[in-house]
This record gives structure tokens, sequence and C-alpha cells, in this order.
């Protein structure tokens, strides 16, 4: 059974009004305060989300040559007392971006301390690209960060750089090592990671699960192909309809969105179109042996009666995995939903925590959703979504931060 302990709703005096419908909600924790970001606003609340301050990401750094554009991601570490803030920059007349990413030992209004790379930093070749599509996580020593690699609108490659975390807390010039692949891209890292960091993508046309691991004292990648059940990406296959006919998932493919690390397992979620034995959209979920990296289970998530879709997942400090993501279709608006892994059904138990009111006017919702361990609670989790409350427009769109445990 899961268990809702808390709501806090960022209404639009939180969030300033800078709400997008592609919201990518992310957040972070620690023991009494919450740092929540999204398209295209950031809000700090030192109270858990009784109280919440505006802060604004197009003014919070010294601005850029082309500005902020859109993606972040936030987190607390518990182990380096410390606020991490991932911005991502728009391209400039060069077609290249900036990422900033952000520490700080207080939250808020800071201070931060904050580093900048470019494309062109990590190689001289990568002349005229920009980078898109963060994920951030840490592993015990190590601060971890993957980017997709465009040239104009083309993929080139995924890339993943790793920062010291000891480097980042005493906010010194940090020491980054980065790999890259040409093979998949949208690497995802698990939740939970302990002295090295796994991380893997979707190859749909093989039907394989692209794993790798990447130890923080190595500086070499490894890699391995995980044959798994067949999968649909196909556009047509995510068609879902809300109640008033209006399609919510014209935005939604195939990348991994979630993943974890607990008990000696790894798991793997990701939106899969519908097939003959399950009508909407739903989650695929992998769970693969850490020690032998052999396929141990598929127990996806659907639903006879709607779409599943944009899921995360991560553990929690006792090691039951946790689950957030969308529900919707044509017997509920979207819904922002968390869930458990009930290892002895082999199942997820879910529960809807928010409903919209309304449709999305560009029949589009995502990207990606955030669930982080609570830092006080060994059985809870905190997750951040978002859904549409009294209309459609982009300022009726609601980030919320659910609390909850099994």
């Amino acid at each position: 059974m899961v268990t809702l302990t808390s709501i806090a709703r960022l209404d639009d005096r939180a969030t300033g009004t800078q709400t997008g419908t592609i919201n990518e909600p992310t957040v972070g924790c620690s023991s009494k305060a919450l740092l929540v970001a999204g398209n295209w606003y950031a809000s700090w609340s030192p109270d858990f989300g009784s109280t919440w301050q505006v802060l604004d990401p197009f003014t919070q750094f010294p601005p850029t040559a082309a500005g902020f554009c859109c993606d972040q991601v936030v987190t607390y570490v518990p182990s380096a007392r410390l606020w991490i803030w991932f911005l991502q920059y728009s391209e400039d007349a060069r077609g290249e971006n900036i990422i900033r990413l952000a520490v700080s030992r207080t939250g808020g209004r800071g201070p931060w301390r904050w580093w900048d790379v470019r494309p062109t930093d990590l190689s001289s070749s990568w002349r005229g690209t920009w980078f898109d599509y963060p994920d951030l996580q840490v592993s015990d020593s190590h601060l971890w960060l993957s980017l997709n690699l465009f040239a104009g609108e083309r993929w080139q490659r995924s890339v993943v750089i790793r920062y010291p975390l000891a480097e980042l807390s005493r906010a010194q010039p940090a020491t980054r090592r980065h790999w890259s692949t040409t093979t998949v891209g949208s690497l995802r890292f698990v939740a939970g990671a302990g002295d090295a960091m796994w991380f893997a993508g979707t190859l749909v046309g093989r039907s394989v699960l692209k794993l790798f691991r990447w130890d923080g004292s190595e500086d070499s990648v490894q890699g391995w192909d995980i044959p798994v059940s067949p999968w649909s990406a196909d556009w047509d296959d995510y068609s879902s309809r809300c109640p008033d006919g209006t399609p919510w998932l014209n935005r939604v493919d195939d990348r991994i969105t979630g993943a974890w690390r607990a008990g000696g397992h790894l798991g793997f979620v990701w939106s899969a179109g519908r097939s003959p034995s399950r009508p909407h959209p739903f989650v695929r979920t992998v769970i693969v042996d850490e020690a032998s990296t052999t396929l141990l289970a598929e127990p996806d998530l659907w639903s006879e009666s709607a779409a599943w879709a944009y899921p995360t997942a991560a553990p929690n400090r006792r090691g039951e995995v946790g689950l957030a993501a969308f529900y919707g279709g044509p017997s509920s608006y979207p819904a922002f939903a968390v869930g458990v892994w009930d290892e002895e059904q082999g199942s997820w138990q879910t529960k809807l925590a928010d409903v919209s009111t309304h449709s999305p006017p560009d029949r589009s919702w995502g990207d990606y959703v955030t669930i982080r361990p609570h830092i006080r609670r060994p059985t809870s989790w905190v997750a951040a979504g978002y859904t549409l409350q009294g209309g459609r427009d982009r300022r009726h769109i609601e980030p919320v931060v659910v609390t909850f445990r099994r």
C-alpha cells in the first residue's frame, strides 16, 4: 500500500508565473528545505513546502551571451551537505551553448559557486555543438552529468562528465573527467550508486538495454548489451487521449527516464507504446542482476483504462524502490502518481497524488519527473511532478512535491 504523507503545491507566487506545460520538474531536499525547479522557474522553501521564495533562473546567476534556456536539475547531497543546481543555457551565434553547475552550502539565494562548460572545453573537435537533455546523480565520491550533444538538430553523441564531490564541496577548481559514445543517446544514471556509477540507454531496433559501468577511480568505462523483450516506440502506439478527446502524449518517446540500484539489482524504466496485450502506452521495467549483468525480470506497469508515461524511480534509505510517473487517458486527465515496488508480489503498487482538471493545449506533456529518498525518514520518498489546475494555459501549470511511503 502507498501512503501519501504530504502534498506541497507551488502556486503562481511560488513560481513567479514562469511555468511551462513541458514542465520537467526537479527537486532537491534536505532535512528541512526544498529546492524545486523546472521550465522556467526555481523556488526555495526553507520549511519543506510551507512557504516559498522565487529564485529566477534567468537572473540568479550572471548572464551568458545567449542567456538561460530551459532544462534544470537540482539535488541535495547529504554526505557533503551540498546543494547542486544544474542549468542549461541557449545556443549562441556559433550554435554552441554552455551548461552551468552551481553548488551551495546554504541553498536559496546563496552564496553559490559555479562552473561553466562548453562542448569545446571537452573536445576542440566539438565546435558548433550544444548540450541538451541532462541527467544528474551522485555516487559515494562523485557527481555525474549525462548530456546529449547536437549539431543543429542532428544528434552527435552522448557525453558523461564526472566531478569529485570533495572538490565541489570546497569550491575548488573541479577536476572533471568525461567519456562519450555515438552508440546510444539519452543515458540515464541509477539512483543509489555506490563507488561506481551504472547508466544505460535503449536500442529499440535491437530490443537491447545498453548498460555501462564507470568506476569512480578509473578512466575506462565497461559496457554490456542486455537483450530484453521487444517494445514499440512507434509514434502511433503512443497515442492517448484525455476525457475531452485531446491527445496528451505527442512528445513522449522511449528514452530511459528512471533507474535505480538496490539490493544487488539494477532497474530501468521508460515509456513504451501500446502492444497487443497492453491497450495503452505503459512503463517498461527491466531489472538486471548487478553482479552478473543478467536479466532478472521485466515487471511492466500498465493499465486497461489509461496510459502510464514518463516514469522515474529511486530507492529510499531502506533500499525499497519508489516510483513517480504520469497517468492519463480516457478515464483521467493527466495525473501525477507515485508508487512502490512490491518485491513479494513482483509488481508496482501505485496511487494518484494529484489529477489535472484540463488537457494540455499543445497535446504534449513531459519530459521527466523526479524522485529522491527522504533524508530523515528511511521508508519515505520525495517526488516532484505537476498538473494543470483550472485551465489549459501554461500559467495553470501547478508543480507539486509529494512525500510518500510504503
